[in-house]
């Protein structure tokens, strides 16, 4: 049932022009070669998509990290957000 989902999912995608190195060319062609992506365009969708993820788990951690620290707010946000930005 995913996968029917998946086929009938449209997204509005935009082209953009990014210079990058020959290395990371490289780097690209290798993972289009090795099957891991149907072109250049997917191989680049997926690093985003994984440097998107990566910084979420960031963010994840970052936030137990100030909870262990003791660096969390209790109360209405909005009596919080006045004081803060006071």
């Amino acid at each position: 049932m995913y996968d029917i989902i998946l086929l009938h999912h449209h997204t509005i995608m935009t082209t953009i022009s990014v210079p990058i190195t020959g290395e990371q060319e490289k780097f690209i062609d290798d993972f289009v070669k090795s099957g891991k992506a149907a072109n250049k365009a997917h191989a680049v969708r997926y690093a985003i998509q994984r440097l998107s993820e990566e910084e979420a788990v960031e963010s994840v951690l970052r936030a137990e990290q100030d909870i262990k620290k003791g660096r969390v707010f209790y109360g209405d946000l909005d009596k919080l957000a006045k004081k803060m930005h006071a």
